[in-house]
């Protein structure tokens, strides 16, 4: 390859669509080019750059950053720059306007390298189910290995119309959060707008996040910690580790321990920072925690922002502020203000509950106040399909090993019962594993953090296996974002002191989706304070049979009391009564006006139907089949809808990533649900979407040669594949209203329109040489055959590029209109939101009015 130098000109064949490249720099192997048009630079290897010089030719048409076209009637050269001229004009490579194509199907088909005659059709037919995919409103819904949950979806389409979603995410244990907050990235994400994401967790949930992403929706994040990090900087002093990775997932600790690492994550671009468990997060007007003060100035930094609690007001009014500030510092800037704005919401409920359910009034009330417009909470009150939890408390006399009692109940239970087990502590677990076994011979499995991740997948994966492991034996890092829901029986040695931490631990099991009743058994020493803490759950705040409620204030009123030796039977009343009140205070106060707020399951009605055609969508199906098989994968049927993906002998590259051993996978939802084997095909799977990238960025199909022996005389058609396009920002998620879209068109040897017709049947392929080398054809028939494929391609490109610029210009009137309707009832709602939205139409419609056509393919056909 040509050594680039800076200044010149250059475009990426595997991604023609960020249009022409600059080069900034170039040295040590390695290039790197600037796209102004999709504002995006990227590094290249030089051995292995997939780019290639711009170096128009005279006659060629193009234009300067003005917009001003230019016919080269002559091209100087200097230093190796290039200066086009116009006669007198002169137009520097630099000036050159960013959006201009540069392909070469023709080229290719001067110099007689051509395809057979059936790739040009199979090369339309990616294109046109590519401009299907990208277009569709379920792109990036699609590919997760999830139920379709109507309040899940509800929420994540509110989410996904805001430009920059700045949410927290507060449904109970159990209900999906992290799925919500999953599909809102992965949607953001596949469709540009947030290339660049950060997840910060507490350290326990680092691999459970890692494990969740990579197996329900494909994506690889790069796990960040600290040996990491100065292995970047020991290679590089200067660099800024964040900047390593697109795509990263740290524990929280990481940053609330390094405040220089805080700087340079804050200053390193992220596009959308997800913090779980944000209610660990410490601050009162006096003092924040570090880890507080580290989110705070990410989120600052940062346009979209997701925060995943299960407990908005159970910390206090002060602790809920605090999160809602990291939202919104400008809406919620002062507790005091905020204090007396929630005192009312009591009144407001009851008047919001007096109107009819759904009405335009009680609509208007929910818009007009509360924190509904940030915080989106689903509870199971409002839910419905969830099982009964019953408790079965079990005093065991002093004499009696815990052990043995946990071995009698393993043999009373059927053995396709699997049991989860959870307690405090690694050693604790391994305890509980060496007595067991030595009272009854049972397949264990462990699940703790002295364990590698790779070791608690397996063991995890084992206990899920109806042949495998009968009990999982959990020390704490198992009640927290695991889903264990296939087992119904919940063992719990020794009780949490921190009752919320007891929601957690049941949550594993109790969650939405749980088909059966669940069963926790809860062994404690006769007369013992493991007896006063069980009752006092059980009796006192009935914590085993329903999740608890205001469970922070409620411990923090009566354990100093319960483990002081007060008076049982007295505490245990005093605890029930001032449990109902609390229940009573959530009920008819801010956590029922949040109920009331979230968006009905109703919303996500046309999103889960969509989703649903594509996943019954037998034509996508045999795309995919057709297009793996002519990329080189050797595929095999499995049973209905499943089959097994492995590399054939001329395997292209666009399967790099695929496994030795290949890939097994189904096109349906149920069973890849029920498989932890198969992998879902879906338009969203990075396999199915580096295909088709890679097929469209190939010269496959895009020259090709054919004769047709049924005419009446000689006579030659050239048939042409443009794709209208706009070179834009991958943020602004142009796609939705003007996705590379493929316009054929098809002309004679008199220069007559036939882009109506179909190409003639039945073609053969050819030599095609001998034709392209004849001086008349080139340098007279093919430029009059290709100046009035571009006519006729252009004139039909005016309807869809209209259409499209049309329909997002309603689309974003009515979400502007909708935001100042809003504005007028909430305060929320401030100028800049609706400014931020302002800009975002500007921007889309200014580039939406400068589509261009980039010739795509040609199909020269001699008829004879």
């Amino acid at each position: 390859m040509q050594r680039p130098q800076p200044g010149q000109r250059w475009v990426s064949t595997s991604e023609p669509a960020l249009g022409l490249g600059i080069v900034l720099s170039a040295g040590d192997g390695r290039v790197e080019l600037h796209f102004p048009a999709a504002e995006e630079t990227r590094l290249y290897a030089l051995d292995s750059a997939p780019v290639v010089r711009v170096r128009f030719k005279e006659g060629d048409t193009v234009a300067d950053h003005h917009s001003r076209e230019f016919r080269i009637t002559g091209i100087r050269e200097e230093n190796g720059r290039l200066t086009y001229l116009d006669g007198a004009t002169e137009v520097p490579e630099a000036a050159l306007l960013d959006t201009l194509s540069f392909t070469a199907p023709e080229e290719r088909l001067l110099a007689g390298m051509c395809d057979e005659p059936g790739d040009f059709d199979l090369r339309r037919r990616v294109l046109d189910m590519a401009t299907q995919l990208r277009r569709s409103p379920a792109r990036g819904f699609l590919g997760a290995r999830i139920d379709l949950i109507p309040h899940q979806f509800a929420i994540v389409a509110e989410a996904c119309r805001r430009p920059h979603p700045r949410l927290l995410l507060a449904d109970e244990v159990g209900l999906g959060k992290t799925i919500e907050a999953c599909l809102i990235l992965h949607h953001l994400h596949l469709t540009g707008r947030a290339d660049r994401v950060l997840i910060l967790v507490p350290e326990p949930l680092v691999h459970q996040w890692f494990v969740e992403l990579l197996r329900r929706f494909n994506l690889l994040f790069a796990l960040f910690d600290e040996a990491r990090c100065e292995a970047i900087r020991a290679h590089d002093p200067e660099a800024n580790p964040f900047t390593d990775s697109q795509l990263i997932l740290a524990p929280v600790g990481l940053l609330a321990e390094n405040d220089e690492l805080t700087r340079l994550a804050a200053a390193s671009g992220f596009d959308l920072l997800v913090v779980d468990e944000a209610h660990h997060f410490e601050w009162s007007p006096e003092a924040k925690s570090p880890a507080y003060t580290a989110v705070e100035s990410l989120a600052a930094e940062t346009p979209s922002l997701l925060l995943l609690t299960a407990t908005p007001q159970q910390l206090g009014p002060e602790g809920h502020f605090a999160r809602l500030r990291l939202l919104d510092p400008a809406r919620y800037g002062d507790l005091r203000t905020f204090l007396d704005e929630a005192e009312g919401y009591g009144e407001l409920v009851e008047c919001i509950e007096s109107l009819p359910e759904g009405s335009d009034e009680a609509r208007d009330l929910i818009d007009r106040f509360g924190t509904g417009r940030v915080l989106f909470r689903n509870t199971r009150r409002r839910l419905e399909g969830f099982p009964r939890r019953l408790p079965h408390l079990h005093p065991l006399p002093t004499d009696q090993s815990p052990y043995a009692w946990l071995a009698d109940l393993l043999r009373l239970l059927p053995d396709e019962e699997k049991v989860l087990l959870i307690t405090g502590s690694p050693e604790a677990a391994e305890k509980i594993r060496e007595k067991l076994l030595e009272e009854i011979h049972v397949e264990v499995a462990v699940f703790t953090e002295d364990l590698t991740l790779i070791q608690r997948d397996r063991n995890a994966a084992w206990f899920a296996d109806p042949e495998g492991a009968r009990i999982l034996i959990c020390s704490e890092i198992g009640s927290e974002g695991r889903n264990f829901q296939f087992a119904h029986h919940l063992v719990l040695f020794g009780l949490p002191r921190d009752p919320e931490l007891l929601e957690q631990r049941i949550g594993r099991l109790d969650r939405i989706g749980q088909a059966e009743d669940i069963h926790i058994h809860v062994p404690y020493g006769e007369n013992s304070s493991s007896e006063r803490h069980a009752r006092w759950l059980h009796e006192g705040l009935d914590a085993f049979s329903h999740p608890l409620r205001g469970a922070s204030t409620l411990a923090a009123e009566f354990l100093p009391e319960l483990e002081s030796g007060a008076e049982l039977d007295d505490l245990i009343a005093r605890s029930a009564a001032r449990a109902a009140e609390i229940a009573d205070q959530l009920d008819h106060g801010h956590d029922r006006l949040l109920e009331l707020a979230a968006p009905p399951a109703s919303d996500a009605e046309a999103l889960i139907r969509q989703v649903g055609e594509h996943d019954e969508d037998a034509r996508f199906e045999r795309f995919v089949i057709r297009l793996f098989d002519r990329l080189g994968l050797d595929v095999s049927d499995l049973f209905i809808r499943a089959y097994h993906f492995a590399r054939g002998q001329r395997l292209s590259e666009a399967f790099a990533d695929l496994p030795e051993e290949g890939l097994s996978a189904t096109f349906d939802r149920e069973t890849a649900l029920a498989r932890e084997d198969l992998a879902l095909l879906t338009a969203d799977h990075p396999l199915v979407r580096g295909a088709v990238d890679h097929f469209l960025t190939s010269e496959s199909g895009n020259a090709t040669f054919a004769r047709w022996e049924g005419g009446r005389g000689k006579g030659i058609l050239l048939e042409a594949c443009y794709v209208l396009e706009v070179p834009a920002p991958a943020r602004l998620h142009l796609d939705r209203f003007l996705p590379p879209t493929a316009i054929r068109v098809m002309t004679n040897h008199q220069g007559a329109d036939l882009s109506d017709k179909s190409a003639p049947a039945p073609l053969s392929g050819g030599n095609a040489r001998k034709l392209v080398q004849q001086p008349a054809f080139r340098d007279s028939v093919f430029p009059m055959l290709l100046g009035k494929t571009r006519t006729y391609a252009e004139s039909r490109s005016s309807e869809p590029a209209e259409k499209a610029r049309d329909t997002a210009a309603a689309e974003f009137s009515r979400e502007i209109e909708r935001l100042r309707d809003l504005a007028n009832r909430n305060p929320q709602v401030g100028e800049d939101d609706i400014a931020q939205l302002e800009k975002l139409r500007d921007e889309t419609l200014a580039h939406l009015d400068h589509p261009r056509l980039r010739l795509d393919s040609l199909r020269l056909i001699w008829c004879s």
